[in-house]
């Protein structure tokens, strides 16, 4: 059921410091739950809504980004460090080898020259609050050789096939500010065929 704005929690920063406001719990009332069998009582449900406050901290970069089009990763510049230039996406705050704050920078225009699939899987059934049509086409996606990691997306358009080109398209109307704001298609896909809300 979709929430009116009285229902809703939100949050801004002030000062430096999280301002929650409106409503984050809404508790409702409990329910009996019979066995049908004996008509006695087993238990009771104990519904509740609730909000959570889930702060992206270092990683807020990422998540922006995504809604304006952009892939961010993370690179480590340290010239300390025995991995000094290796590029991170997932996006990662910290270098993994020195746990020196690593640089952000912009793949975009890697992402769309080198993208691959690397492997595949195919569900036809998903955990709860899935939003995604069904069957879910879940990659790992391969970049260049500067890029020391696998990212896990979603292929939108196209039958996956491991080694296959792809390209990263980016919800920018009305993004979620998650990880639902990047999936990919297949090289050659037209921009007719995206997703409701996605571009290139």
């Amino acid at each position: 059921m979709v929430k009116k704005d009285n229902e809703k929690g939100f949050v801004d920063i002030v000062n430096g410091r999280y301002k929650p406001r409106g409503v984050f719990h809404i508790p409702e009332a409990n329910q009996p739950i019979f066995n049908k069998d004996t008509g006695k009582l087993a238990g009771v449900t104990n519904p509740r809504d609730m909000t959570f406050i889930h702060s992206y901290g270092g990683e807020a970069i990422f998540f922006e980004s995504l809604g304006k089009g952009k892939l961010m990763a993370s690179r480590c510049d340290n010239d300390k460090c025995d991995t000094k230039g290796s590029i991170y996406e997932p996006f990662r705050i910290f270098c993994p080898d020195c746990l020196r704050r690593a640089t952000p920078i912009d793949i975009s225009d890697k992402a769309r020259k080198t993208a691959t699939i690397h492997s595949f899987i195919v569900t036809h059934r998903s955990g709860a609050f899935n939003t995604l049509p069904i069957p879910i086409k879940f990659i790992n996606v391969e970049f260049d050789e500067e890029v020391v990691t696998i990212l896990m997306s979603v292929l939108a358009v196209g039958e996956p096939e491991i080694g296959k080109k792809i390209v990263p398209i980016f919800r920018t109307k009305t993004p979620t500010y998650t990880i639902m704001d990047l999936m990919f298609v297949l090289e050659g896909t037209s921009e007719s065929e995206l997703p409701e809300g996605f571009t290139f």
